[in-house]
């Protein structure tokens, strides 16, 4: 990773620790699939940041490898509303195989995205919609090949004092094809700053079929601003990525 993404992400990190926790964090959206269902309070502001997620794939003898510094946005906008503005900066690709390597880096492409939390009667059950669209900007080797549109749900429920269960939905459309996601989460306190997940989940693209995987991680809160989160996931079965590992940071700025 370049020095100065680390520089900026270290002074961050720095910051969120520094700042008095005032405010109600209503939580992050890594790790993991999906999304937290509750939005930030008008003004507020997260940032979230892979330092950086991993990839491994392995399809038709070619082996690929690839580094992402995900990074996302988010800022309460009033009532029950949320935008969200995700890229990544840095990415960098290896692939090899067949008697050749390549390898690329370069930013992905921006993404543009609204959250909506829904109304529930049952202080136990939380849900939310999240809308997006990703523009084709990124460099050469990490641009998608058309805009993609997103639109993504998630429900969360308490299932006990430490124990809650999520379902995560989601339809990416891009040049009038579908690929669905299905994912199901189960998370853990195993004390008050400290929180253990497991996940599966079912991918389908059109051009590449079914796969499956499933995974676990742990999201620490290192004060009540601050989390840093670690996880992997690895394929079951078909057509899904081979590995996947998660390290990331993430920011609460709320007054």
């Amino acid at each position: 990773m370049p020095r100065n993404m680390r520089r900026v992400m270290f002074a961050t990190l720095m910051l969120g620790i520094a700042l008095p926790a005032l405010a109600d964090n209503p939580g992050y959206d890594r790790p993991g699939y999906g999304f937290t269902p509750v939005v930030l309070g008008a003004g507020n502001i997260t940032f979230e940041q892979g330092l950086p997620d991993w990839s491994r794939n392995r399809q038709d003898g070619i082996t690929s490898s690839q580094y992402s510094a995900d990074s996302l946005l988010r800022i309460g906008i009033g009532g029950p509303l949320e935008l969200q503005l995700a890229s990544s900066p840095w990415n960098s690709l290896r692939q090899s195989g067949a008697g050749s390597t390549f390898s690329s880096q370069g930013h992905g492409d921006t993404v543009l995205g609204l959250k909506l939390a829904l109304p529930s009667s049952n202080q136990a059950f939380s849900w939310g919609l999240l809308g997006s669209v990703e523009f084709t900007d990124g460099a050469k080797a990490f641009r998608g090949a058309r805009r993609q549109y997103l639109l993504g749900s998630q429900f969360n429920l308490l299932a006990s004092e430490r124990n809650s269960l999520g379902l995560y939905l989601q339809d990416v459309r891009s040049g009038g094809a579908d690929s669905t996601l299905v994912a199901v989460s189960d998370n853990y306190a195993l004390s008050k700053t400290l929180t253990l997940y497991a996940e599966t989940a079912r991918l389908h693209a059109p051009d590449q079929g079914s796969g499956t995987l499933a995974g676990a991680g742990l999201a620490w809160m290192i004060t009540p601003r601050v989390q840093l989160d670690a996880g992997f996931d690895h394929r079951l079965g078909g057509a899904a990525p081979q590995w996947q590992a998660n390290l990331g940071a993430s920011v609460y700025f709320g007054r």
